[in-house]
């Protein structure tokens, strides 16, 4: 997607399909929207498959769609992350295992720990324990790339072996028990019922994001305006605020028509029939603000454009003056965060702490990377992207749950093939592109 577009003549332009000329004015990134093609294929073709099979489709109803975003949420959080060490042409294996023995540590200091000192459910032991989770996994990313950009030791091998070290100190550090249940304001980042916004806050959420994106389009105009640039169409401005606006109202709705079960309701001492909206889940929102800071990060700041120079020619970017170890040593501190992160989401729905929380995740989050348009190859790749690729691979998952394909013996060839085409597909727009 490119700031300035190149008008053409009325001449070319007759040339041009009605969708081409579309795509054009629009600027819409062309991956993007094979990515979403691709994602609706998928929920439809699954929907109608157990329409097919079982009488109804079960896929595109708000219950499944509400847990599929949840779902998406931990390995969305790290596939932002995966995102800049792919583009500087770096790999992080060790992503499952960071979420395993932060996971671990958090569930031991506010089980274990915590309530020695503070007293049991005091409101403090949640805050604490999230904030010694993130300080942990960034300790953890700050080693593996000091090993990597100031030791010399290529990526795949820091962090292998990270993968299986912390593994084995996720399970040393109780023994290979599990740690539950966790503090009850701990576990509501985890999602369900009371981990949700409501109807009223997820209208303000859509509401205020529609806002945000009229902003974006306007002040874009007004910054094109200002520096010269070639101007989009009008039409195609009303075009993508509609686009935008559409899809986060689209989103409020299908939230809040997932009620709260009959169980809750009764726990609740409510009605059994009384109708009360889940809206927004607490990880779906984390991921979100993490998807825009992550954005902010990549394409409004030097920082960003300094990870995207270092993965188009690492020795061209250390010439220019770009010291690329002291960004190595940050990337991967960002993504030690990001999993520790994944981590408070991962345990807080589950309602406890596991040696296994996280296993075989980082080939989940490369390939959500890889699937949402980063290159292997290093220099390509886009927040976004990697959110839609996570949501793809998700999608895959729990469709094949929902039509009866439930081993995960068939997810994993799935998710194999899956990263195969990827890699293949981007060979080929790269090879037309050049």
């Amino acid at each position: 997607m490119t700031d300035t577009p190149t008008h053409t003549t009325q001449s070319s332009d007759a040339k041009l399909g009605p969708i081409a000329r579309f795509v054009r004015d629009t600027e819409l990134d062309t991956r993007m929207l094979g990515m979403v093609g691709a994602l609706l294929l998928i929920w439809i073709s699954f929907n109608l498959y157990g329409a097919l099979v079982n009488g109804e489709g079960v896929f595109l109803t708000p219950r499944n769609l509400w847990n599929l975003s949840v779902q998406t949420s931990m390995t969305g959080i790290m596939a932002t992350g995966m995102v800049l060490v792919i583009i500087t042409r770096n790999i992080d294996l060790s992503v499952g295992s960071i979420v395993g023995v932060t996971g671990m540590v958090m569930g031991l200091l506010q089980v274990e720990i915590l309530p020695q000192y503070l007293g049991l459910g005091n409101p403090s032991i949640w805050i604490i324990t999230v904030i010694v989770g993130l300080i942990a996994g960034t300790l953890i990313g700050t080693f593996h790339g000091w090993l990597i950009a100031y030791r010399g030791i290529p990526s795949f091998i820091v962090t292998l072996g990270g993968m299986l070290v912390w593994r084995g100190m996720a399970f040393l550090s109780a023994s290979g028990r599990t740690i539950s249940p966790v503090d009850e304001r701990f576990s509501l980042l985890g999602g369900g019922p009371m981990g949700s916004i409501g109807a009223t806050g997820s209208w303000i959420v859509g509401l205020l994001g529609c806002v945000a994106v009229l902003w974006i389009l306007r002040s874009g105009r007004a910054a094109r305006q200002k520096h010269g640039f070639a101007q989009r169409p009008m039409w195609a401005e009303y075009t993508l605020g509609a686009l935008g606006c559409g899809a986060l109202i689209g989103a409020v709705l299908v939230v809040n028509a997932y009620p709260w079960p009959k169980g809750i309701l009764k726990q609740m001492n409510m009605p059994e029939d009384a109708f009360v909206s889940h809206g927004f889940a607490y990880p779906v929102l984390i991921l979100a603000v993490v998807g825009i800071l992550m954005t902010i990060l990549m394409t409004r700041t030097r920082f960003g454009r300094y990870v995207f120079a270092i993965g188009g020619n690492p020795e061209a970017a250390a010439l220019s003056g770009i010291n690329t170890r002291w960004m190595t040593l940050k990337i991967f501190a960002l993504m030690g965060m990001l999993s520790s992160l994944a981590a408070v989401v991962a345990s807080a729905r589950l309602n406890s702490a596991t040696n296994a929380l996280g296993d075989l995740d980082e080939l989940y989050v490369i390939a959500s990377a890889v699937v949402g348009g980063t290159s292997l190859a290093g220099g390509v790749g886009t927040i976004y992207g990697a959110i839609i690729g996570a949501l793809v691979m998700q999608s895959l998952q729990t469709g094949m749950v929902l039509i009866g394909f439930g081993d995960g013996s068939y997810r994993k060839i799935v998710v194999g093939v899956a990263l195969v085409l990827a890699v293949y597909l981007d060979n080929l727009y790269r090879k037309k592109t050049k």
